[in-house]
């Protein structure tokens, strides 16, 4: 256990605000992030925890085209949710930023420039795909095809998610473009690029040699084979309009790859927060006394081991990070999470059908975590481990501790006699327990220290069963004091050291036994000193009044996990039907050029009124092709909630155009009633189902 202060720089891995938060991305980044911080903090250390939204990102670009909004409309909206997720789940950033606020537009360009001057780049003209009728390059996320080493056929311009690998765009086979589904052809175009080549001889002597042995093996054998294979030049420039403009001449029209700005992201949070708190932020990412640990998923570990280390080395100024604990994927019920087949377990949803059991979900994130390889989240193991572990084993001892210490002593902790054997071993194995769950803590195996603190749940539910204080009370109420001394002990013990684990239920916890009583002479402070627990004789002394019983946990009914189940089958169909084969959409026709028209039937699954307007209501329709946005002239004649589910003709090839800001994708089919009310011209016979053509 480490006992001398020191200062941590901890960085997160910012989260792209196309979408809300899922699971998967709390078991793999966040979760583990904050139990490390959390401990660090209470041993004393000096930590800058930071985070921030990644705004720059494609997948942003593409989810405002497709929405028919700005990109700044995207991350607008998502930038609250994830915030608010990591509040409500407890993650403990000291700041929490944006990548498109000043600080980091500032910190980004400036870091660059220095780059730039001093002739860190290479710039070089090369063909990049384009796509003609988008007219426009296809960075990154913007193309789609196969990847070269594991053939994925879904890989994107950047990266393959199926292998990790780390791409240029044109590295894949059979290159299709994402805005139009577009062949796309090459065109030259000048970028600056950071010659990572030159440093791979580095990158092996720091990485494969300094870190053999304390790196984690998934991270180590990741990087060992990139370095292996041998690395090229990476361009850190892109041709975008959504990002931080190339800040140097020739610049005009390009923006910072997403990945040069996006880890720069975690300086200028620091940056924020110290500003913030009147302190210093050159410490936390100049001095080398100062420990950085990046947490981040697998798909990110090119970026922070290969490119980011790159980029420090480079500039000269900073640090290097000591440790980059990645963990691998968590699947959802046997198959892949993913945001655009809402194949997810959404936060903010969880919480409104388990309202106050985040630390449910973050105890069984970290019981599963994907530490070493991918794991499955399934909700029968959910609802197992909270009634089987959270309930029967640490809310049981919690509740006889409290209740009887109420029943037989009004609350007071009583005096204790002289220990018998068997209260020496346990007093001896709960003062071992800090050290364990340390130890396991700072290697960076969180499901490892988690299950020590239940098998100290464990010995105290053990203590208890044996030594039957309810029996003893009858005829030996002496033996009873002493029994349910230690008893106190080990569940004030279990109060603190489930703090980085379970925030909300140790908040509980500490509450109950009654920790900031001026009387007890037990500060919040002094129990955030994890070696106390080690060190003192007493935790709760003799005479200290703690308050009433509160259930920790509650028991998860059948029903709830049904309903859960249910969700996710009703996805699955969903998605299923999303795929099924349809015809290919005609082209794009004119309102002269009728005869071209392309008719689908369309379920309407989502629709509002347009603000400040009297008859425009946007609507999303499900084609068959797609699931697109159409703004009708129908809010005088109809509620939105009642056409939610209605079939509907749509002219589906109709040239897209802007209505209020919001570009419409095609046209519903209306005529008008002998009352002079508008309807559906509506294919509403069974077995008709959306994509169907009508001729």
């Amino acid at each position: 256990m480490n006992n001398t202060p020191q200062r941590y720089t901890i960085t997160a891995a910012l989260p792209y605000t196309n979408g809300p938060i899922h699971i998967g991305h709390l078991a793999g980044v966040y979760v583990p992030a904050d139990i490390y911080a959390r401990y660090l903090r209470m041993q004393g250390n000096d930590v800058a925890f930071v985070c921030g939204s990644d705004e720059h990102g494609v997948p942003i670009t593409i989810k405002a085209k497709k929405e028919g909004v700005s990109p700044q409309d995207i991350v607008d909206k998502y930038d609250g949710i994830i915030k608010k997720s990591f509040e409500d789940f407890g993650v403990s950033f000291n700041n929490y930023s944006r990548t498109s606020a000043k600080v980091h537009h500032d910190t980004a360009s400036a870091f660059f420039k220095k780059m730039y001057e001093a002739g860190k780049f290479v710039e070089e003209t090369t063909q990049q795909l384009y796509d003609e009728k988008a007219g426009q390059f296809l960075a990154d996320r913007f193309v789609t095809g196969t990847c070269p080493k594991c053939g994925n056929e879904e890989a994107y311009g950047d990266q393959c998610e199926s292998c990790g690998t780390s791409l240029n765009a044109t590295d894949l086979i059979n290159p299709k473009s994402a805005i139009t589904g577009e062949v796309p052809t090459l065109k030259e175009t000048r970028h600056w690029f950071l010659p990572l080549d030159q440093y791979q001889e580095w990158l092996d002597e720091w990485i494969v040699k300094g870190h053999a042995h304390d790196w984690k093996s998934n991270v180590h054998g990741q990087v060992k084979s990139w370095l292996n294979d041998g690395l090229r030049a990476r361009a850190v420039t892109r041709d975008l309009d959504w990002g931080i403009p190339v800040p140097v001449e020739g610049g005009e029209g390009k923006v910072l790859y997403v990945w040069f700005d996006a880890p720069i992201g975690y300086i200028s949070s620091t940056k924020e927060w110290a500003e913030r708190e009147g302190k210093d932020w050159e410490p936390y990412w100049k001095d080398e006394n100062t420990k950085l640990i990046h947490f981040i998923g697998k798909d990110n570990i090119v970026f922070h081991c290969i490119i980011f280390p790159t980029m420090l080395k480079a500039h000269g100024e900073y640090i290097l990070p000591e440790n980059v604990p990645a963990n691998e994927f968590l699947n959802l019920e046997g198959k892949k999470l993913s945001t655009s087949k809402n194949w997810a377990v959404w936060l903010h949803e969880y919480l409104e059908e388990f309202p106050n059991q985040q630390d449910v979900l973050r105890y069984v994130l970290t019981a599963n975590a994907p530490e070493a390889k991918d794991n499955d989240f399934t909700w029968k193991d959910f609802q197992a481990r909270n009634n089987n572990e959270l309930v029967a084993i640490f809310g049981n001892f919690i509740n006889r501790v409290i209740v009887l210490t109420n029943k037989y002593y009004s609350g007071i902790v009583p005096k204790p006699n002289n220990y018998t054997e068997v209260d020496e071993q346990t007093i001896a194995e709960l003062k071992a327990y800090p050290a364990v769950i340390a130890s396991s803590i700072e290697k960076y195996r969180f499901r490892e220290a988690q299950g020590e603190l239940m098998n100290l749940a464990r010995l105290g539910n053990k203590y208890l069963a044996d030594e039957e204080p309810w029996k003893l009370i009858k005829t030996d109420e002496e033996r009873v004091k002493t029994i349910m001394y230690v008893a106190l002990q080990i569940a004030s013990a279990l109060a603190t050291l489930s703090e980085p684990f379970l925030p909300f239920t140790s908040a509980k916890l500490q509450k109950m036994l009654n920790f900031t009583d001026a009387e007890s002479k037990l500060s919040a402070k002094e129990h955030s000193q994890w070696d106390k627990i080690a060190t003192r004789d007493s935790l709760l002394p003799a005479g200290h009044q703690i308050d009433k019983a509160q259930l920790l946990f509650s028991k998860i009914e059948d029903a709830q996990i049904q309903q859960q189940l249910d969700k996710l089958e009703a996805t699955k169909t969903a998605n299923a039907a999303e795929n099924k084969a349809v015809e290919p959409q005609k082209k794009t026709a004119t309102f002269e050029d009728f005869t071209k028209m392309d008719l689908r039937v369309g379920t309407i699954i989502e629709a509002h009124k347009m603000p400040k307007t009297k008859k425009l209501m946007v609507i999303k329709v499900d084609t068959g092709l797609d699931q697109r946005t159409v703004v009708s002239g129908i809010a005088e004649h109809y509620k939105a909630e009642e056409i939610i589910g209605k079939k509907v003709t749509v002219l589906a090839n109709l040239a897209p155009r802007k209505l209020r800001g919001v570009e419409s994708q095609g046209m519903i089919l209306m005529t008008e009633n002998a009352a002079g009310k508008l309807v559906f011209v509506n294919p509403d016979e069974d077995g008709v189902e959306p994509g169907t053509t009508i001729n």
